[in-house]
């Protein structure tokens, strides 16, 4: 019965020891055991490889959020700080956003003016102060936008390509999508109709039974 007891403390203490050996075991028995391996594999390689492995993604969705953020130069009549109506619809779903909006805004660098001889020597100039009206351009106008809490908008300038996609491309797949339907509807014989199925599917025919009373179908 002893020597069970015995057996039974050294288990313990044995599995204490090893307990002890963790990720933060400041023993020595830890350290030796840290120099030989890893007691933290995979937990700690795992978790580098899922950052490594969002990191692209989390970035791509950060560059996307900056563009719709972005209040471009096509915004506004060209050269001037008035806003078009689209500019305004845009602010207007920038203000929408729930269940906050970002405070961040973006406008494009003016670029719409264009460089010449004339002004070649202060275009910087001219484009800064632009872009400096037509901050205060947006700020009135979201002013005007209702909103659950008032929102402190901060606004900054960039110069962001222009996200887009050549018009011919998508005009072409838009007019070539009707060549793949085809469909028709026919009737085959009294009390059936027969409609042929788009997509190369199978005809499906509807049988409808006559009228009580002998009256005819419309």
């Amino acid at each position: 019965m002893t020597k069970m007891i015995r057996a039974a403390c050294a288990a313990t203490v044995l599995a204490g020891g090893l307990c002890s050996i963790g990720c933060r075991s400041g023993t020595s028995l830890g350290d030796s055991y840290r120099n030989a391996v890893d007691p933290c594999y995979p937990e700690r390689y795992n978790h580098a490889a899922r950052q490594a492995t969002l990191a692209p993604f989390a970035q791509q969705v950060h560059n996307g959020h900056v563009l719709n953020q972005t209040v471009f130069t096509y915004f506004f009549e060209t050269g001037t700080d008035k806003l078009t109506p689209a500019g305004t619809e845009k602010l207007d779903s920038i203000a929408r956003t729930r269940p906050a909006p970002d405070p961040r805004i973006y406008i494009q660098a003016a670029m719409d003016i264009a460089v010449t001889d004339a002004n070649a020597a202060k275009v910087v100039e001219l484009r800064s102060d632009l872009d400096a009206k037509r901050a205060v351009a947006i700020q009135k106008y979201l002013a005007t936008v209702p909103t659950f809490a008032p929102v402190n908008y901060e606004i900054y300038v960039h110069n962001p390509a222009t996200p887009g996609i050549n018009a011919a491309f998508a005009s072409s797949a838009y007019r070539n999508s009707a060549q793949g339907y085809s469909g028709s509807r026919s009737g085959s014989g009294s009390g059936t109709t027969g409609a042929v199925a788009t997509g190369g599917g199978t005809a499906i025919n509807i049988t409808q039974a006559p009228p009580a009373g002998g009256g005819t179908q419309p």
